[in-house]
């Protein structure tokens, strides 16, 4: 489907139900301050998974703001970076934060900008949020060289450089390099770009490789995949454990991605043909 509201130099933020974006997260309208910021992300990562069902299924409908509107609030889908992190702004921006959009490269400065994280200006000061990463801060950090917080035992950590120019912010978790974020413009046709990147064969095709569900918890962050569930818990080491297809399709469902119809056994199908293909 083609993504006709990331045309042009709107954001269409009007195309985004905050009021109901709200609800689901369980926030109420405030003065827009740092308390508010920090609820609102720690609340978005604990409630909208992080998932690439459609990506795999051959069904995604692309990332214009009403389809990610449609697919994050409405059918509790979940998803992945381009929408959490337009999702996520446009709620800011309606409640009054400034905010910018930036584009990042994932684990290596070498790759292509496939990852969306958000600054939001709180009294003077930008934040560095990032609500669509999978396993990544809970809440925003200070866009501050050397800024740093433990989260669970996990130190998640942001640091400036220059190169040829560009401003670029690297988290950090644990000493390992997570994305790179570039401080230049972002217009809607980049975000476009980058989810037929990251969603077709045209790109590096990890999504199209494996199963990635994942979402914070009352107990820690779970990640599913079509062979494996990792649980991270604060102050306890990771546990990682084999699980078959059937599990990762229940599991999933259990981290809150919604299937309907003939939906689990079509999914079903594609992670065994991705686990045989890893044999």
């Amino acid at each position: 489907m083609q993504d006709l509201g990331l045309n042009g130099a709107s954001w269409h933020q009007s195309e985004f139900d905050v009021d109901a974006y709200l609800a689901l997260v369980g926030i109420g309208r405030e003065h827009p301050g740092l308390g508010l910021l920090e609820a609102l992300h720690q609340a978005h990562v604990a409630t909208i998974p992080f998932a690439n069902v459609d990506v795999l299924l051959g069904t995604h409908p692309g990332v214009a703001p009403a389809l990610v509107q449609r697919q994050l609030v409405d059918r509790g889908r979940g998803g992945y970076c381009f929408e959490h992190a337009q999702l996520f702004a446009a709620a800011l921006e309606d409640l009054g934060f400034g905010v910018r959009r930036h584009l990042g490269r994932v684990h290596s400065p070498h790759g292509t900008r496939t990852h969306m994280t958000v600054v939001a200006e709180v009294e003077g000061a930008g934040y560095f949020a990032d609500p669509g990463f999978g396993f990544s801060i809970q809440r925003p950090l200070p866009l501050r060289d050397g800024a740093r917080r433990d989260e669970g035992g996990r130190v998640f950590e942001l640091r400036r450089s220059v190169v040829d120019g560009a401003e670029l912010w690297a988290l950090y978790r644990d000493g390992d390099l997570q994305h790179l974020t570039d401080m230049l413009p972002v217009q809607p046709v980049d975000v476009r770009t980058g989810h037929v990147i990251t969603s077709t064969n045209a790109g590096s095709g990890r999504f199209l490789r494996h199963l990635v569900a994942s979402r914070f918890t009352d107990d820690g962050h779970v990640t599913i995949t079509e062979a494996t569930r990792t649980v991270r818990v604060p102050g306890l080491p990771t546990q990682h454990e084999q699980i078959t297809a059937r599990q990762a399709v229940d599991q999933m469902r259990e981290l809150g991605v919604r299937l309907v119809e003939d939906e689990p056994q079509r999914l079903l199908r594609v992670l065994e043909g991705l686990r045989e293909d890893h044999d």
